[in-house]
């Protein structure tokens, strides 16, 4: 009888330490995952304000039907927010050509909090004049 007693106690704990591992998988997951969904809400708020800029004219502080005004430094990215981070994680202003927007397009960056394999949770989206693209990249 003391064997068998035995046997079910290392069962049990071989089985709570599975229960465990697998919440504190999932729950790193939830937690990337939201981070991912919120750095999207962010983005997608910031292209909103972009194609604002791109819209508005040039004496009232826009871009006049360009977004060139919106440079990857500080001051282009002052004119869409005042907060470049928040509690989600860190935007800014970033194209393929020198990082400066472009008269057509404008990409933008977040950088989340939380780590997926490592490395930081990465949104980008990519603004038109009329229309915005977001993609994952981590």
């Amino acid at each position: 009888m003391g064997q068998q007693q035995l046997l079910l106690i290392i069962l049990g704990v071989i089985v709570v330490g599975i229960a465990v591992a697998v919440g504190i998988t999932m729950f790193s997951d939830s937690a990337i995952s939201a981070n991912r969904d919120a750095l999207t809400n962010d983005l997608v708020n910031l292209a909103s304000r972009a194609q604002q800029y791109y819209r508005r004219p040039v004496a009232l502080g826009g871009g006049g039907n360009t977004f060139s005004g919106l440079t990857a430094d500080a001051t282009g990215l002052a004119k869409l927010t005042n907060k470049p981070s928040n509690g989600n994680g860190t935007y800014t202003i970033s194209t393929a050509a020198g990082g400066t927007g472009t008269a057509a397009t404008l990409t933008l960056t977040g950088i989340g909090n939380e780590l997926n394999n490592g490395t930081a949770v990465q949104v980008q989206c990519k603004v038109w004049q009329d229309r915005d693209s977001v993609w994952t990249v981590n």
